[in-house]
């Protein structure tokens, strides 16, 4: 076992005054300027507290509006080629590529004529998965049974205008169908008549030829969504649903960019604040300071001081300004979105990182006023 020596005891003994002392003066310092500590305290309370709320609400907010882009269909379409149906087993690949990532919901399509002659687009499909994909169709009632369909608005009028049973023919072959619901999107899914794919398959004979994706997750993954699925079925046609993925990124991408123009122009506005707190603050104390130069102290021990103090305003702001953020940030999403915003406590180190910098940041020029403090002059009363 070894002990000290001499030397490192008295070492840690000149020490410790030392380092009692300077905490005593920043804690003097910030009582005898509680006003001005009050000014820049507040202001990193505010900027900690945007920075914070807007963090938590971005991770929210773009994953509520990925959720709500889910509910206008698919973004991914898999197709046959020309005069083709879809290889054997196609549902079951991209099913295993996406995994929990999406759905996959396939149609196929027949032009079948009803009982008066004129002729009706027909589709099979699963209905199970359609009111996952398909959740803005405005339908009166799903089919649940087998021989039940589903009849689009205008398809109604040519099929059973008194939504009454009905039969339909194609190549010979008649299927007698009863609806169920109307379907309404005031697209070409009006002008439809869709059935269970099991009773379409074992009335046509004709399999699925389009399989609609929807992939959750940022327009990136649904990119590299797109490229695994055109590598994997080269029998097939892949395409994007432009009109989904471009309108998805647009928005996620400006949602971003106003969050975050929102969060520089205020963490701006309060290192300003800070700033003028604390160049204030110098002017007021210019003469102690001073006094203190006199008495010896180094210019690295003052800029030390003072940024120290910057720093633990820097601290104290975020800490406060991160439960502030946190509450906002909850009430937010509860009066824009119904729903809890969880607070993130994965947030505080940068909100932590960042109060300190711009708190110091904004102490550099009042540092440097200082380094220009001549004692002999303010001493005199000439400043």
């Amino acid at each position: 076992m070894s002990f000290p020596s001499l030397p490192d005891i008295r070492q840690r003994r000149t020490d410790r005054p030392h380092t009692q002392m300077f905490l005593r003066m920043l804690i003097r310092a910030a009582v005898l300027g509680r006003g001005h500590a009050a000014s820049a305290l507040l202001a990193m309370v505010v900027a900690a507290a945007v920075a914070t709320s807007i963090m938590n609400l971005s991770v929210d907010v773009e994953s509520k509006l990925r959720k709500e882009f889910r509910k206008y269909g698919a973004n991914i379409v898999v197709l046959a080629k020309e005069g083709q149906e879809l290889p054997e087993g196609t549902l079951g690949q991209v099913q295993s590529l996406l995994g929990s990532q999406g759905i996959a919901v396939p149609f196929a399509y027949v032009v079948a004529r009803a009982s008066s002659g004129q002729p009706v687009v027909v589709s099979g499909t699963d209905f199970e998965q359609v009111r996952k994909l398909e959740s803005w169709w405005r339908v009166s009632a799903w089919p649940r049974n087998p021989g039940e369909v589903l009849v689009g608005e205008r398809a109604a009028a040519v099929v059973s205008p008194t939504a009454e049973p009905f039969d339909l023919r194609f190549q010979g072959h008649t299927l007698h169908c009863i609806p169920t619901g109307s379907l309404r999107t005031g697209a070409a899914e009006d002008s439809r008549v869709y059935l269970w794919l099991a009773d379409f398959e074992k009335w046509t004979g004709v399999a699925p030829s389009t399989i609609e994706i929807a992939v959750a997750g940022s327009p990136e993954e649904v990119n590299r969504m797109l490229a695994m699925l055109t590598q994997a079925l080269p029998a097939a046609e892949v395409r994007p649903v432009r009109q989904v993925v471009e309108g998805e990124a647009r928005v996620l991408g400006k949602t971003r960019a106003t969050l975050l123009a929102a969060t520089i122009l205020i963490i701006l506005t309060s290192a300003l604040c800070v700033l003028s707190t604390l160049m204030g603050w110098v002017f007021d104390h210019r003469h102690d300071f001073a006094i203190m130069k006199a008495l010896g102290a180094s210019q690295d021990l003052i800029s030390g001081f003072f940024a120290a103090e910057a720093a633990a305003l820097g601290v104290l702001g975020a800490v406060i300004g991160f439960g502030v953020g946190t509450g906002v940030a909850a009430w937010i999403g509860r009066a824009s979105f119904h729903a809890a915003v969880m607070p993130r406590f994965s947030v505080l180190p940068f909100v932590l990182l960042g109060s300190i910098l711009v708190a110091l940041i904004a102490a550099g020029l009042p540092m440097s006023v200082l380094r220009r403090v001549q004692p002999a002059v303010i001493l005199r009363g000439e400043e």
